[in-house]
């Protein structure tokens, strides 16, 4: 595994390698952090891998606090407690372990430590970013403990407005993590159902940047060879958990997903945000199980990229863009039977009471901007019902 021992700065410092949560408490170091608050959520902070991270900080004489009272949709208040935890230990920094709901979480406490607005202040709109004080800002460091979200290369924190019902995007360009690890064996515990449901939303995230229509050639590469690897390792990951290999692979590509969706997302996640926020479901699962009924309705705009994508990942049927098309929404089909996905947003509880709210929640969503076609709030509707029944129709 030495040749996956390598350090990157793109789109920050990232140290790549199996075992390199030792090297955690010299990122601390190195970012002038003495007294670290690690956000992580409460699943994780009951595993033995949280001394993973601590024990080589304490070793050197850093005091670490940690914070894990956070939602898998981490909501206002869990934010402003780790503000408040982190206030009362006076930390200088900010380690965020975990899956997204704890690097978004962490991202969001070290955003507003020093801040004197709400945490809505600095939604995604326009240029509310300008209202932050960057010297309230904390270095930050990432440890992604699933291979999904890519958070940890990201300048977004998705928080959920309990009040409104809806997922807000809190935004500013140091938000993005100052040192990342992506260290597999961090992973290696996962358990198949999480790692399908993560890996399927890493996917999303290559997906929708790779037909998204805004001009970004380099996002585009790297969301095409993102889809590459996670046809390769994910299901090995899925079928062996301890297949070193195939996880830190699946980190990589989870990562290069969200440096890519600089491009934009679409319909996948425009819908599975106010799902999210209004269910409380996994994220992931949802972009898994909303893929295929979003692919067909984007149909008319996508069949050249599908084309390229069937030629790239080497499908069945892809001597012509037309049944390009098809052999890509097959593979996904496949896929997610073989991960054991859910077919239909039935299977997993949703039903179709509040198909017009979801239609008009997921039209004004942000990711609907970048999407190949402009769905109107009836349209998002019709998409979302075809979801719930599980009509996939070639």
């Amino acid at each position: 595994m030495d040749k996956y021992h390598v350090n990157w700065n793109y789109p920050t410092t990232v140290w790549v390698g199996p075992g390199r949560i030792t090297e955690l408490a010299e990122a601390c170091l190195e970012l002038n952090i003495h007294k670290p608050l690690l956000v992580t959520d409460p699943t994780v902070a009951a595993l033995p891998l949280i001394d993973s991270a601590i024990n080589p900080c304490q070793q050197v004489g850093l005091e670490v606090s940690v914070f894990s009272k956070i939602k898998g949709n981490p909501n206002e208040i869990n934010i402003a407690d780790g503000v408040a935890k982190l206030r009362e230990q006076k930390c200088d920094g900010v380690i965020a372990l975990g899956g997204g709901s704890a690097l978004d979480a962490g991202k969001a406490i070290a955003l507003m430590a020093g801040q004197q607005h709400s945490i809505w202040d600095f939604e995604d709109i326009g240029d509310n970013y300008r209202r932050v004080d960057p010297e309230g800002i904390l270095p930050l460091i990432a440890i992604p403990t699933t291979a999904g979200t890519g958070s940890e290369v990201g300048r977004v924190a998705v928080i959920t407005d309990e009040k409104a019902q809806v997922k807000r995007l809190i935004f500013h360009p140091r938000m993005m993590p100052d040192i990342v690890i992506l260290d597999a064996q961090l992973t290696m515990g996962l358990p198949p159902d999480l790692t399908a449901a993560t890996g399927m939303d890493a996917l999303s995230h290559n997906l929708e940047s790779f037909y998204s229509p805004q001009y970004h050639p380099m996002a585009e590469g790297i969301a095409l060879e993102g889809m590459r690897l996670i046809k390769e390792y994910l299901p090995r990951a899925y079928a062996i958990g301890a297949e070193l290999e195939a996880r830190q692979q699946m980190l990589v590509a989870s990562c290069m997903g969200a440096t890519a969706f600089q491009r934009g997302l679409g319909a996948i996640h425009a819908l599975a945000h106010p799902l999210g926020a209004l269910y409380d479901k996994h994220h992931g699962l949802l972009n898994a199980i909303l893929m295929p009924y979003v692919l067909i309705a984007n149909r008319p705009a996508i069949q050249v990229p599908m084309g390229h994508l069937a030629l790239y990942l080497q499908l069945a049927g892809n001597e012509m863009f037309d049944s390009g098309f098809d052999a890509v929404l097959n593979w996904l089909l496949g896929l997610r039977k073989q991960l054991g996905i859910p077919h239909s947003l039935s299977d997993i509880g949703i039903d179709d009471t509040d198909a017009d709210r979801v239609g008009k929640m997921a039209s004004v969503e942000p990711s609907a901007s970048t999407n190949p076609m402009r769905f109107n709030g009836i349209e998002y509707r019709d998409i979302f019902l075809r979801a719930c029944e599980g009509t996939v129709t070639l």
